[in-house]
């Protein structure tokens, strides 16, 4: 045999060899990877076999209204020591939830109320039950039956804080996604109050996320308070005029001439010409007491073309505007008013508490104060009451927003009242077309009305387009405009009348 004939026969046995150990390892590897599987597949069965809560939690197919299950949905805000031990459902959304060990408690969001929920192991939970839950993600809206249990020590996180519920059967409705542009518990933390360190570290939540994210920041306990108070405002704005002898009337919105003059309105296209956004409906309100409707009043979008960014100002608002007829002196309006504005903050204060508190929880403010009647001032009085205090005006100059805001702290000071009406304004800070005085005519029959030391009221009266009505002969009549949105930021306290308007329109934001 030749040395070349050698070195081949080697070689061929080294690669039998080989491939022996390789077909040798590859079916250990396959024979193990078989075990595995097998394993696998017997630990899951198992597990199916002994979940004990198979059937009690999951995720519920797509709701298209196929069946409708005797089921009866209780709201958080009932649950109470009252009915502790009742086996209740719930549909809410899963706010915060915190898995330990063998447990897992989470929070139960039904709008400003919330509940704090345990799942636990035991004979009726399984770990896998348990393990589900913990999955779930913030937002996701859930349906949870319980047992409503009673605590020893109060859940000061949550609304209802006597009870919680034991957790026995939960469905994810839907499902939120894992990431969210902003936390709710973030967006609904306190404002800082008391300086301290570790609370100047928490995450806040700026306004402008608030409001590029509104549908998340509304979900907010404090939101939703905010905007129940501001339908009970409107509902009790309705309620005070009706009794009184109101009609309430719907007027234009689109119109042909800017309503109050000058040049903040909205122009838009209007087939082969232009109209304008109605600045108020100051017009339409006056005709009708023209029309002998004799009080009227009315609800809804007012539009300003103001380039003002500050705090109060919108450039859409809801409008509560009324107008009424009187006898022989417009203080019979102003009376009418006046006790308007008292039902309003008494039925706030009586029918709305819990969403008071609510808002307080967050936003900490003193309780707002008023007067009944309310207080009544005439502008030299006020005047005075900023010259004692330092300020070096005459009796016939305008009120700047300083003075409006100093002249609120004197007021609630030496009164005790939030609310007040500044009467007999100076007629030159007045329009041309403002009633003078008769028994003074440096001043004129016009007022405001003033809470927390800003103005929420303007009695304008406007002559141009409707002057055809007055030729055809009309009561004396008086009336004003109340924005809705700054009425409940300031009965409420708030900082940005951006908070009371849901979904705000100012010079730099047109969306969401």
């Amino acid at each position: 045999m030749t040395v070349e004939g050698a070195e081949s026969e080697q070689k061929q046995a080294t690669e039998e060899k080989t491939s022996k150990k390789a077909a040798k390892k590859a079916a250990k590897a396959k024979e193990k990877a078989e075990k595995k599987a097998a394993k696998n597949e017997k630990t899951a069965d198992d597990s199916v076999i002994d979940d004990c809560s198979r059937g009690k939690y999951g995720n519920m197919e797509m709701i298209r209204s196929t069946m409708k299950p005797d089921r009866i949905m209780t709201s958080i805000r009932t649950l109470n020591e009252a009915v502790k031990g009742a086996r209740v459902w719930c549909r809410g959304r899963l706010h915060t939830s915190r898995a330990k060990g063998k447990q897992c408690f989470f929070v139960l969001r039904q709008q400003f109320c919330t509940i704090q929920c345990l799942v636990a192991v035991s004979d009726e939970i399984s770990k896998a039950m348990v393990k589900f839950v913990s999955d779930i993600t913030k937002e996701s809206i859930i349906d949870v039956e319980g047992v409503v249990v009673a605590v020893e020590n109060p859940i000061e996180s949550c609304s209802q804080k006597d009870v919680e519920l034991h957790v026995k059967q939960i469905f994810v409705v839907n499902a939120a996604e894992p990431r969210l542009p902003l936390q709710i518990e973030d967006a609904a933390r306190p404002e800082n109050v008391g300086g301290d360190e570790d609370d100047k570290l928490t995450i806040r939540v700026n306004q402008d996320t608030r409001l590029d994210n509104r549908v998340l920041d509304l979900r907010t306990p404090t939101s939703q308070a905010i905007f129940r108070i501001e339908a009970g405002v409107c509902d009790l704005f309705r309620n005070a005029l009706k009794k009184r002898g109101f009609v309430e009337i719907h007027t234009p919105k689109i119109i042909s001439a800017a309503s109050e003059g000058g040049a903040n309105v909205f122009e838009v296209s209007y087939f082969k010409g232009s109209a304008y956004l109605a600045q108020s409906p100051q017009l339409y309100k006056q005709m009708a007491i023209a029309a002998d409707f004799d009080r009227v009043y009315t609800v809804g979008a007012v539009f300003r073309a103001e380039d003002s960014n500050t705090h109060r100002h919108l450039c859409e608002f809801v409008g509560l505007d009324l107008e009424m007829a009187f006898n022989y002196h417009y203080h019979e309006v102003l009376e009418v008013i006046g006790d308007m504005f008292v039902d309003i903050f008494k039925g706030l204060q009586t029918l709305y508490q819990e969403e008071i508190e609510t808002v307080c929880k967050q936003f900490p403010v003193e309780k707002f104060k008023f007067l009944e009647p309310s207080l009544r001032l005439e502008y030299p009085e006020a005047v005075a009451l900023l010259r004692e205090a330092g300020v070096e005006m005459d009796d016939e100059d305008d009120l700047s927003t300083a003075n409006e805001k100093l002249l609120g702290k004197i007021i609630k000071e030496k009164y005790d009242t939030d609310f007040y009406i500044l009467d007999k304004f100076p007629l030159k800070v007045r329009p041309f077309y403002t009633m003078p005085d008769p028994k003074n005519e440096k001043y004129s029959n016009s007022y405001d009305m003033f809470m927390r030391g800003e103005e929420i009221l303007s009695d304008l009266t406007k002559i141009k387009a409707y002057i055809d009505s007055f030729r055809y002969g009309v009561a004396p009549h008086a009336g004003g405009g109340i924005g809705l949105e700054r009425v409940t930021m300031l009965f409420l306290g708030l900082d940005n009348i951006r908070k009371t308007s849901l979904f705000p329109r100012d010079p730099r934001r047109l969306t969401p």
